[in-house]
């Protein structure tokens, strides 16, 4: 028997806008993870955002990402892994 209860998600004006971010940064200690969300754009790196969570429901995140990029890749085809790549626009090795 299925015993979750429906919330009512409710979000103001200024998150429903969002921010841009094209890096992360991830810090964690035994507790909670720390996750920066990082808009680079030469000279400059600003943090966009700050996420600490837990790391039962990071690890919930985790699992669904993954799948919305399975299903994103069935769709629009594989994105390509760029880790290494000294040419992206930002990228800091």
């Amino acid at each position: 028997m299925d015993t979750r209860k429906e919330v009512k998600l409710k979000i103001n004006d200024t998150e429903l806008k969002g921010v841009y971010a094209n890096h992360i940064g991830i810090m964690h200690t035994a507790d909670e993870f720390v996750i920066d969300f990082i808009s680079m754009l030469p000279p400059e790196a600003i943090v966009t955002s700050r996420v600490i969570t837990s790391p039962a429901a990071l690890k919930r995140m985790y699992n669904a990402i993954g799948i919305n990029i399975k299903k994103f890749e069935e769709r629009f085809g594989e994105i390509p892994n760029e880790e290494n790549n000294e040419d992206i626009p930002g990228n800091v090795n």
